[in-house]
């Protein structure tokens, strides 16, 4: 007596091909960070073939004319899920999942049959007897008494569980010829959006954009600085941690660095998490880990050419640590500083120095009881933390939720809560301030840390135990040589 193995190991073969091949086509487009560069002088149109719409491509259009007569436009960036709104790519998502459950059905399947397949083998010798027994009672019916016939009785009844397993290779057999199907289905479907798109290789496109987006981050420093005048809607990247902490990438232009950097917690903490890439943070995997040798104090922190700039827990000590040799470098007292939640911001959490970096280099942003509480802004030199210049903005500290650095510019939110906006900015290079009124979603309603970074030119900041990016506006007239 024999029982058929089926064999689905073709299908699965087969199932891990198109998966394998869907992997592979389905686009991961990465979209631009949407900054808005505007630029003044000899009108150039760019005209990108990659996307069907203007709304999905580069923006380009006239917003106003200057004093002179000069066209002063206007470029946009596509937004991050540009190519999501591509018809195929959904379908070719929504085929994705398809072959996902056709692929775990078939493991189910393979598994179950495994399963079933040795308990027939357990059973092959019981069968065996059996079956030499009804052949000796065929053959000489006078031979089965009634002890052997009993015993032939029971054999049998041993048997009586194969019955079920049976019936379910039948029930798994329909099922295989309906995911056969299924995957023959797919298959046509596939071909059928393979031709739809003809030479329209995602892969290509993947690449072409990436080189835009190189060209676009080349143009930006080319460009220079410029007027923060709008910010984003906040995009969340991850929610972990407590409700205070900071988290940064390298600050430094130009770097090749895409580690990112965690610190959760606001008060005498020394664990910093080290991430290799933005997608192992937001993965939470593939992390190392420093333990500082002192702790620190606030959320203020900054990485800047690789090392870790923070303040030292109950002093205006900055500390200069170097992620690759664990060590520090150097350390030094930010003379007059207040410390230890003399002039913290509005939200308290000992943050009395914050450190950042924009184009411009290193800068620490304080009180001292001298200035009365007001900010303090001081350009600090990275190697050895000397003050190289010291600046008095006259806005006072408590009153603002948190402030950044961009372009030398120093820009202040009126508040840590929901509702908050960026109300007041003092400016560096002319030692002159202006109130502004910049809104931006407070998604979370308490922010505990933001700050800018000068190499992708968005704002980071720890909302309530959310790390956020926002893309920022920044405006510039460009003068060309014919002007």
């Amino acid at each position: 007596m024999s029982v058929p193995m089926l064999k689905i190991g073709a299908v699965l073969s087969t199932m891990a091909m198109v998966t394998n091949w869907m992997s592979q086509t389905l686009p991961s487009l990465v979209g631009l960070n949407g900054t808005t560069i505007s630029r003044g002088g000899t009108s150039e149109r760019i005209v990108s073939a990659l996307y069907p719409s203007p709304e999905e491509g580069w923006q380009i259009y006239s917003s106003a004319q200057d004093a002179d007569g000069k066209c002063i436009c206007t470029v946009v960036a596509p937004a991050q899920n540009m190519c999501n709104r591509d018809p195929r790519s959904r379908q070719l998502r929504q085929l994705m999942e398809k072959v996902q459950n056709i692929s775990q059905s078939m493991e189910v399947l393979d598994l179950r049959t495994y399963r079933d397949l040795q308990y027939v083998r357990n059973t092959e010798g019981l069968m065996k007897v059996v079956d030499g027994k009804l052949k000796v009672a065929s053959e000489n019916p006078r031979s089965l008494n009634p002890k052997g016939f009993q015993e032939l009785k029971d054999k049998v009844t041993q048997l009586l569980p194969l019955l079920p397993v049976l019936e379910q290779y039948k029930t798994d057999a329909k099922m295989i010829l309906r995911l056969r199907e299924e995957v023959r289905n797919l298959s046509l479907v596939l071909m059928a959006i393979q031709e739809e798109m003809g030479a329209y290789d995602y892969e290509e496109l993947r690449q072409r954009v990436l080189l835009l987006e190189t060209r676009l981050h080349s143009c930006m420093q080319k460009l220079g600085c410029g007027k923060l005048t709008g910010v984003s809607n906040p995009i969340t990247v991850r929610a972990s941690g407590s409700r205070f902490g900071s988290w940064m990438t390298d600050t430094m232009i130009p770097s090749s660095d895409n580690r990112v950097w965690s610190m959760d917690g606001y008060f005498k903490g020394r664990r910093v998490l080290e991430y290799r890439t933005m997608n192992d943070f937001m993965k939470g995997q593939n992390f190392v880990q420093h333990l500082l040798p002192h702790p620190w104090a606030g959320t203020g922190h900054v990485v800047y050419n690789g090392s870790l700039y923070y303040n030292k827990y109950q002093s205006n000590i900055i500390i200069k640590y170097h992620f690759r040799s664990r060590s520090v470098l150097v350390q030094r007292s930010l003379s007059g500083a207040g410390y230890n939640n003399t002039f913290p911001y509005s939200w308290g959490g000992s943050s009395d120095i914050d450190l950042m970096a924009d184009e411009n280099g290193l800068w620490a942003v304080y009180t001292t009881i001298p200035n009365a509480g007001n900010i303090v802004i001081s350009r600090l030199e990275p190697q050895s933390l000397e003050v190289l210049q010291t600046w008095d903005t006259g806005f006072p500290k408590r009153s603002a939720g948190e402030s950044f650095m961009i372009c030398g510019t120093l820009y202040v939110t009126n508040s840590h809560l929901a509702g908050a906006k960026i109300y007041f900015a003092y400016y560096t290079n002319t030692s002159s301030y202006e109130y502004t009124d910049i809104p931006f979603h407070n998604q979370y309603s308490h922010i505990s840390m933001m700050d800018y970074n000068p190499r992708e030119r968005v704002l980071y900041t720890w909302n309530n135990g959310h790390q956020v990016l926002y893309n920022v506006t920044l405006f510039q007239v460009i003068k060309t040589s014919g002007d």
